[in-house]
């Protein structure tokens, strides 16, 4: 036991010091500060006397005697005299005939007023405000060049007071009671709020773990999709554990002057140590972490040299401190590995895409404030929104109350978020597009193919609703189809499908009008994506066997397409070229069987939707019903 409290005095003593000794830093940096604002404004009183100088002589006026001004006078060369206090001001007559300004000091005269009238000389006195000429040629332009330093100072990202604030770091600083965001606030990540729980624990309660010998992790990187949530995680650790919060961002260490980078980390880094426990949040790392040697023209670039610091940094501070530094990024695979190694950000959190629970709980911590109609289904919204992120979930909530305050509603209600969802996926709905009768039966008979060719397959998703209305930027119709579950896995045969359903529009035209168009350049994009990705990445390729044949580069939670160098020969390009072409061509001859064969069904879903313009799920399935029992045989799924 004598042991055991003996070593929690050291560090104390040792914390005391780097105390000391960082209020040390401080106080120079004060007294620089008051250096520099001293000679500044030293600089800035020659400026101005240098300018009131220049605007008191820039005219030539001459001094005359008291003397030689009465004897300019008994010669009637003087005139427009101006008379005050102090000096007596006007023109005269020279030898050459020019008029001439002049100035001389008023003494106590009292035949000047007689000798004036005598030479009939035109006089007027004047009062000046001395108040008024002080502050118009010594407080004004010191104002202005006052006004300038503030804000060059403030342009270049520092405080006003110095610019050595050019170096201090820009983090916000959130105190214990200004962040009211708890693990109440967030949710659909029940796994990474699990993972977070005992940083929580190891602040509010550090003796704890000390006394067991064991050492929290340095560092903590949040990863997973844009708008996940990882931001607002981090600052319900810290509204959870009622700590200080530094926030910044990775972008906000990188300046274009060199070494400035590298002085917001330290400084950054000395704040934490005196408000320990605390919690510092990164966002962005990959902006200040990205692997370094990737650019070789540029091997000791600033951003470099800031990386160099904070791993340092990271290497000197000791966890028992209590200062946890939590960092977020999506793109994970092209950060520093030596940012990842042991003893940095050593613990990987994973915060990706929630499931339909996930889903169904986000959306009711925003629906909170929210006045809802009798008929919204929570759980039915989820449902709608596979693939959605928090973000998109928010986004979609407040889209459904603008939609119910712009139609006059009290509440909002289904159709309201059945709107959004469509408005979210497909675009801005456009009805005032005009389009003439050729290209919108066109479009109907597309998106009909789309949409048979999803109800007759048995592994596809069953269609959700068809319209004909233009939306978003080039969308002259859509095809909605929801998945009945979340799937992380996929068959041969459910990517085979898919593609067909992505070719039914294609093969629909060409059924009914005997001619193609460009409506279909999207679909056949994706279906080439997936044939090829059947073939390179799958080792669904009878032909070319089980193996892949490139490294995948791109980003893991960014659709970022990889561009890596090929590591096989021609011959196999040739092969993998062939064997998708293959794919597709299989495909598209299923297509054009299966809607060939039900031509009538066809035409009829298709005027169907001309009329009505749009269709939902249900609407069609009926129809599909309806259709088989008129004899034609059992049509739908």
């Amino acid at each position: 036991m004598p042991k055991r409290t003996s070593e929690p005095k050291k560090n104390v003593k040792k914390r005391k010091d780097i105390i000391l000794e960082i209020k040390g830093r401080n106080k120079d940096k004060e007294k620089k500060t008051k250096n520099f604002t001293f000679l500044y404004f030293i600089i800035a009183i020659v400026a101005i006397f240098l300018i009131h100088s220049y605007l008191s002589f820039r005219s030539e006026i001459k001094t005359v005697p008291y003397s030689e001004f009465k004897t300019l006078i008994s010669q009637n060369k003087v005139a427009n005299l101006l008379i005050d206090a102090e000096k007596v001001q006007g023109t005269f007559t020279g030898e050459d005939g020019k008029q001439v300004k002049f100035v001389t000091s008023r003494v106590e005269d009292p035949d000047l007023v007689k000798d004036l009238q005598k030479s009939n000389v035109q006089f007027s006195g004047s009062f000046e405000n001395k108040l008024l000429r002080i502050i118009i040629e010594w407080v004004l332009p010191f104002a202005i060049i006052i006004l300038i330093w503030n804000l060059l100072m403030r342009r270049m990202g520092g405080a006003p007071s110095s610019v050595l604030n050019f170096g201090k770091s820009r983090g916000k600083i959130y105190g214990e009671d200004e962040i009211k965001i708890t693990f109440s606030d967030v949710a659909g990540v029940d796994e990474a709020k699990e993972e977070l729980q005992e940083i929580i624990e190891y602040l509010r309660y550090p003796q704890k773990f000390l006394d067991l010998g064991g050492k929290i992790p340095k560092g903590i990187l949040l990863v997973g999709p844009p708008g996940t949530g990882k931001t607002l995680l981090a600052k319900a650790v810290a509204g959870e554990a009622k700590v200080p919060f530094f926030s910044m961002s990775g972008s906000d260490f990188v300046e274009m002057f060199v070494g400035v980078g590298a002085s917001r980390v330290r400084d950054l880094f000395s704040q934490a140590q005196q408000k320990a426990p605390c919690i510092i949040f990164i966002d962005e790392l990959d902006a200040l972490g990205k692997a370094r040697g990737m650019n070789p023209l540029s091997s000791h670039d600033e951003r470099e040299q800031t990386l160099n610091q904070l791993l340092a940094e990271m290497d000197g501070f000791d966890t028992k401190t209590g200062v946890i530094i939590v960092a977020a990024t999506n793109r994970p695979e092209i950060l520093d590995p030596a940012l990842l190694r042991s003893g940095r950000f050593d613990r990987h959190v994973l915060v990706d895409r929630p499931d339909i629970n996930g889903r169904e709980a986000i959306l009711k911590v925003h629906v909170k404030n929210v006045k809802l109609g009798t008929d919204v289904d929570i759980s039915v919204i989820a449902a709608r929104t596979p693939g959605f992120v928090g973000a998109d979930l928010a986004n979609l909530i407040n889209e459904a109350a603008l939609l119910a305050a712009r139609k006059g509603k009290s509440s909002v209600m289904m159709e309201e978020f059945e709107e959004a969802i469509d408005r979210i996926i497909a675009g801005l709905e456009k009805k005032k597009r005009v389009m003439n009768k050729k290209e919108k039966e066109i479009v109907a008979y597309h998106e009909t193919g789309h949409a048979l060719m999803a109800e007759f397959l048995e592994t596809s998703d069953p269609v959700h609703k068809i319209s004909i209305i233009p939306r978003g930027i080039s969308a002259l119709g859509y095809t909605m189809q929801l998945p009945t579950e979340d799937r992380y896995l996929m068959t041969r045969t459910e990517l085979i499908d898919r593609m067909c359903v992505l070719l039914g529009g294609r093969v629909a035209e060409e059924i009914i009008f005997h001619e193609i168009s460009t409506g279909a350049q999207n679909d056949l994009a994706r279906a080439t994506d997936i044939a090829r990705s059947m073939v390179k990445q799958y080792g669904m390729s009878d032909k070319l066997g089980h193996m892949t044949f490139e490294q995948e580069r791109k980003p893991l939670f960014l659709d970022i397409p990889g561009s890596g160098a090929k590591d096989y020969s021609e011959e196999t390009a040739r092969e993998i070229d062939n064997e998708v072409r293959s794919i597709i061509e299989h495909a598209y001859t299923k297509v054009k069987t299966t809607l060939g064969s039900k031509n009538d069904l066809l035409v009829f879903v298709a005027k169907t939707l001309l009329e009505k313009e749009s269709i939902d799920g249900e609407e069609l399935r009926k129809m599909l019903k309806e259709y088989s029992e008129g004899g034609h045989g059992n049509q739908s799924r």
